[in-house]
C-alpha cells in the first residue's frame, strides 16, 4: 500500500513507520495540522524518516495514497481529517482514542456500515500477551469471568488502553458501566450481558505504570504485564491487511467503539453520583472528552517554553 501519515503529534508515527514498512508498504508523505509541533517540524520529520513529501492539503494526499493513518492527539478532529480519504474511497486507521463523543462514535459506526474501510483504536487490544492468552486452548486456561486491568497517566487518552485490554480479553457485549470510586485512581466496573465482570483502574499516578491484567477463570488466575517494546506490532499486524483489502476487519466497528462508549459511560457515572450507566444511555448522551483541550495540554508538556 501507499500510506499517508496525518499528524505527527505523538511518538506513534515514528514508532509505527518501521513496522509499516516491513511488509513492503510505502510511506509516500506526511501532513501535520500544527496542534503540537512548531512550523518546520513536518519537514524535519520527513527528512529524518526518508519520506519524500510533506503535503499542504489532505485532499492532495488522498489522491496519492491507498490508506491514511491519523495520529492526531485532538481526537475531535479525527473524522474531519478522515473525510477526504473516505470520500476518495481510501482506507483509514484512527489512532486511539478514535473519538471522544457519542455523535462521532455513531458516525464511525455509520461509515463502517456503509462500507468504509476504517479501523483503529488502542494496540493493547491486540498486544502479544492478550493474543497469547486467547490462543491458549480453553481447556488449559479456562474461560474468563472476571478481569482486572489498569494503567496510569490519565482517564481517556491513556485510560482507553485499559478499556481496550479488557475488551480484548473478554470480547464485546458490555451493557453497563459504573464508577466505583477509588483512592488515587478511578476504579470502573463494566458488566457484560452474560454476567461477566471487568474492572479497570485509570487516571493520574505519581509514576508511569505498565499496562497490566489479572484474568480469573474457572481453572486459574492469570497475570501479565504488556511488553511495551513491541506494543504496536499486534495492532498493525491485523489492521494493515484489512486496510489493504486483503482480510476482514480485525474487530467489527460496533464492537470496537465499545471502549470509547464505556469511557463516556464512566464519565457520566462519576458525574452523577456513581450510578450505573448503560451503554445505550451513553450512546444518546452529550458526555464528551475535549480533544482540543487535551491537545493544548499535550503541546505545553512537549514544549513548556513555547507559550500558547
Amino acid at each position: 500500500m501507499k500510506i499517508g501519515i496525518v499528524d505527527l503529534d505523538t511518538s506513534h508515527p515514528a514508532a509505527w513507520i518501521p513496522i509499516e514498512r516491513e511488509p513492503g508498504h510505502e510511506i509516500v508523505g506526511v501532513w501535520d495540522g500544527g496542534s503540537v509541533h512548531p512550523a518546520g517540524y513536518p519537514e524535519q520529520f520527513a527528512k529524518e524518516h526518508g519520506i519524500p513529501r510533506v503535503y499542504g492539503a489532505l485532499t492532495d494526499m488522498a489522491a496519492d495514497v491507498d490508506c491514511a493513518i491519523i495520529h492526531g492527539c485532538d481526537w475531535d478532529t479525527h473524522l474531519t481529517k478522515a473525510r477526504p480519504f473516505l470520500d476518495a474511497g481510501k482506507a483509514v486507521l484512527l489512532d486511539k482514542p478514535m473519538a471522544g463523543n457519542a455523535a462521532d462514535i455513531a458516525e464511525l459506526q455509520r461509515l463502517a456500515a456503509a462500507g468504509a474501510r476504517i479501523t483503529g483504536g488502542s494496540s493493547l487490544r491486540f498486544c502479544n500477551e492478550v493474543t497469547a492468552f486467547l490462543a491458549t486452548p480453553e481447556k488449559e486456561r479456562g474461560v474468563p469471568h472476571t478481569v482486572f486491568c489498569g494503567c496510569g497517566v490519565d482517564e481517556f487518552n491513556y485510560g482507553i488502553h485499559a478499556y481496550s485490554m479488557l475488551s480484548g480479553l473478554l470480547g464485546p457485549g458490555i451493557v453497563s458501566v459504573r464508577h466505583l470510586g477509588g483512592t488515587g485512581q478511578r476504579h470502573i466496573q463494566m458488566t457484560w450481558a452474560d454476567g461477566r465482570t471487568g474492572v479497570i483502574a485509570i487516571g493520574k499516578t505519581d509514576a508511569w505504570l505498565p499496562f497490566y491484567a489479572t484474568v480469573v477463570t474457572e481453572r486459574a488466575v492469570h497475570q501479565f504485564t504488556a511488553d511495551t517494546r513491541d506494543l504496536y506490532r499486534g495492532l498493525l499486524r491485523v489492521a494493515l491487511p484489512y486496510l489493504g483489502g486483503n482480510s476482514p476487519a480485525p474487530v467489527a466497528m460496533d464492537d470496537l467503539v465499545e471502549c470509547e462508549l464505556c469511557a463516556l459511560a464512566a464519565k457520566l457515572s462519576w458525574e452523577n453520583g456513581d450510578r450505573e450507566v448503560t451503554l445505550a444511555e451513553a450512546r444518546g448522551s452529550v458526555a464528551s472528552y475535549n480533544g482540543a483541550e487535551f491537545a493544548v495540554g499535550y503541546r505545553r508538556q512537549r514544549y513548556p517554553n513555547a507559550g500558547g
